[in-house]
Parts: structure tokens; C-alpha cells; sequence
């Protein structure tokens, strides 16, 4: 947990986000939850959307058990409950008179989402606090500092970048996508995130499992010694790119 937590701070200066870097897991159910200290529960309606807002901003440890009062939908996304054919179609069904033009289209969305497996307990809080061994973690930040991310996991080791927009639940898109695939997962926030998680206008969410950090920070060290950093200076629309390119491709321009 220490190596994690100080690479998370050292990825958010990197990065120069705004908000910290949280992590998601799974864990056995209530009991493993009152073995962590300062864990916070909620016991009014409430959405996963806003858990990570919770975790990011106000930098809580936020505890969830299949028994609080989160909405099932999210509970069948998040890792919490299993998803059955009653389930889906009635979603199917809710989302047909907003997102979605017919049942029949919700239902397809429904099948299209990649699902944590259920537990009994999951819990996401802020990685630099060392509070538990995440599954997922989850970094918001703009467009910009995405792409920097991205481009240092390539610089070590290159894989091309694949992502799905599900609509309304987009945290299918991050956390559930990442966690079932292992791979890293970009998603642009639903509405629901917005609304209920307070995620800003200019941001996305990309997931990594936890073996992706180092790798990420060795990357963005690499691009930043030769000049390639966040934030990302500006050279102009209409001026001569003559200079930055024989100072980024040096032997280009040799030939």
C-alpha cells in the first residue's frame, strides 16, 4: 500500500490534477469494513456516481455493503448484486422513456455492459491514504492530462487504446470495463456522474489496475525530459513549427 500511495502522489503532481487519485475494491462483506479505520457509511438513497466525488474531492473512505440504500442499478454495476433478466428488462424499461428510444434498445444496452462480479462489501477512498490494496483505481482529470497519461504507459511499453461509450452509466465504461478486463479504461461521465458526482465539464475518468502505475509515472518521466509535459505549452496556430520540431526530432531534421 506504501509504494501505491506515494506513486499516487507523485502521479498527481506529475499531472497537476485537482483532485486526488481514489481507489475501488471488493472485499468480503460489513465485517472486513469495521476492520478499517475512519471508513465512511451513508445511510440515506444514494447513487455510486457520487462516491467518488466523495472519495476525490472531500477525501473520504466510503464503505458500501449490499444492504445500504444504493440504488440498485448501481449496485448491479458496481460490484454489489448480480444482474438477472427481471432486473435488466426492467431497467430496460425505465431507460426506454428517457436515454433511450424502446425497451428494446435499454435491454440491449443492459446485455452490452461489462459487470463487476458480486461480494458483500466494496469500499473506495483516496489511494495516498493507504487504507487498502485497490482492484481499480480511478484518475479524473481533462482531456490533456488523460492523453499524458496514456502516451507515458505507452512510452514504456506500446498497446493501442480501446474504449466504449455505454450511455447512462458510464462508470460501466471505467470502473467495471477496467476491473473485468484488466486493461485500462477511458470513459466520458454520464449524466448521472455530473448530476449526482458533481464531475466537471472538462473531464473524463480513465481506470488502470493497480500494476499500471509505475509503469504510467516511468512513462510521463521519460516524455518529460524530453520536453513533452503537462501542461502543454502553446506554440501558436499560425506560427513556424520549424524550432519545437528540431528541438522534439533532432535526427529528422539531419537527414
Amino acid at each position: 500500500m506504501r509504494e501505491l500511495a506515494l506513486l499516487a502522489k507523485e502521479l498527481e503532481e506529475h499531472l497537476r490534477l485537482k483532485t486526488r487519485i481514489i481507489g475501488y475494491k471488493k472485499i468480503e462483506g460489513a465485517e472486513e469494513l469495521e476492520k478499517m479505520e475512519g471508513v465512511t457509511r451513508i445511510d440515506h438513497l444514494f447513487t455510486f456516481c457520487q462516491i467518488p466525488f466523495m472519495a476525490r474531492v472531500s477525501g473520504l473512505t466510503v464503505g458500501i455493503t449490499k444492504n445500504d440504500k444504493m440504488l440498485g442499478r448501481c449496485m448491479r454495476i458496481s460490484g454489489l448484486k448480480a444482474a438477472t433478466e427481471k432486473s435488466m428488462v426492467t431497467e430496460a424499461e425505465d431507460l426506454s422513456t428517457t436515454w433511450f428510444g424502446s425497451t428494446e434498445d435499454g435491454l440491449c444496452q443492459q446485455k452490452d455492459y461489462p459487470r463487476i462480479p458480486p461480494g458483500g462489501a466494496i469500499v473506495v477512498g483516496p489511494l495516498a491514504d493507504e487504507k487498502f490494496n485497490p482492484d481499480v483505481i480511478l484518475i479524473y482529470g481533462n482531456t490533456a492530462q488523460t492523453m499524458m497519461l496514456m502516451c507515458g504507459l505507452q512510452k514504456e511499453k506500446y498497446e493501442r487504446f480501446e474504449f466504449s461509450f455505454i450511455g447512462e452509466g458510464a462508470c460501466a465504461d471505467s470502473l467495471a470495463r477496467c476491473y473485468v478486463s484488466r486493461k485500462p479504461a477511458v470513459a466520458i461521465p454520464c449524466y448521472g456522474e455530473r448530476i449526482f458526482g458533481q464531475v466537471a465539464d472538462d473531464e473524463i475518468v480513465i481506470a488502470l489496475p493497480a500494476t499500471y502505475m509505475e509503469r504510467a509515472i516511468s512513462g510521463l518521466k521519460k516524455l518529460a525530459s524530453i520536453g513533452l509535459k503537462y501542461p502543454i505549452r502553446f506554440i501558436g496556430g499560425e506560427a513556424d513549427i520549424t524550432p519545437v520540431l528540431m528541438e522534439l526530432y533532432p535526427k529528422a531534421f539531419k537527414r
